[in-house]
């Protein structure tokens, strides 16, 4: 498939490394692929610049938002819950109609400090919002609720037996995410409902967050048992 991830940042780029890996035609999106491509300081988590990256995954196209998008069958959000709808208004709604979005960005709120809130939270959703905003295209959220390394190899990284949750309101849409889960390694997918069932994958981010400080490390996930 065609695949167009936009965001630059860590889970961007394990992201477009998996897929390529996998076999799909991935671009990245970004606002500015000449300052992206430029850049020489580290990421927000202290990996490489993304010119680093890049050279390293040559095959990965960088483009603008909309050129990624509007040549993708398939748009990935990874970038910053805060700005996600900035992202993908400038990537063009015309370019993201009839298009699988598959949105794994959280609305995190760092306004007052360290650990963040969520801002939308309870009564709607970042998933919502972007549906909403984008109602022709056809929204999912998932792998929202593990780090980057953990979304796209589960069974080395942590172990395999735990669970991945699906929201949306197409079903279509949803079989296509599933199926790009399962290529990653996923097995235990868990159909939540419509897309308003994003508020709860969401807000497991806060006790995420709690467990990480405890572990000391992100490279966990959660199981349902039953």
């Amino acid at each position: 498939m065609k695949i167009a991830v936009l965001g630059t940042g860590s889970v961007g780029q394990t992201i477009a490394a998996a897929l390529a890996a996998l076999g799909h035609d991935v671009v990245i999106g970004t606002r500015d692929p000449r300052t992206t491509l430029a850049r020489t300081e580290p990421g927000a988590m202290g990996g490489a610049p993304f010119a680093v990256w890049h050279a390293g995954h040559a095959g990965i196209d960088v483009a603008t938002f909309a050129d990624a998008a509007g040549r993708a069958d398939v748009v990935v959000n990874a970038t910053n819950g805060g700005g996600s709808l900035e992202a993908l208004t400038a990537a063009g709604a015309e370019n993201l109609s009839g298009k699988v979005l598959l949105d794994i960005a959280n609305p995190l709120d760092f306004s007052q400090g360290f650990p963040p809130s969520l801002s939308p939270v309870n009564t709607d959703s970042l998933g919502e919002q972007i549906q909403r905003a984008f109602p022709e295209a056809r929204v999912v959220k998932t792998l929202n609720t593990m780090t980057a390394s953990v979304m796209v190899d589960p069974v080395s990284v942590a172990g395999g037996d735990h669970s991945v949750f699906l929201s949306g309101n197409d079903a279509d849409a949803k079989g296509i995410v599933s199926g790009l889960l399962k290529d990653f390694g996923h097995r235990d997918i868990i159909d939540l409902g419509d897309i308003t069932t994003a508020r709860g994958a969401e807000m497991i981010l806060p006790l995420w967050l709690r467990v990480w400080g405890a572990l000391g490390t992100g490279t966990f996930n959660f199981k349902v048992a039953r």
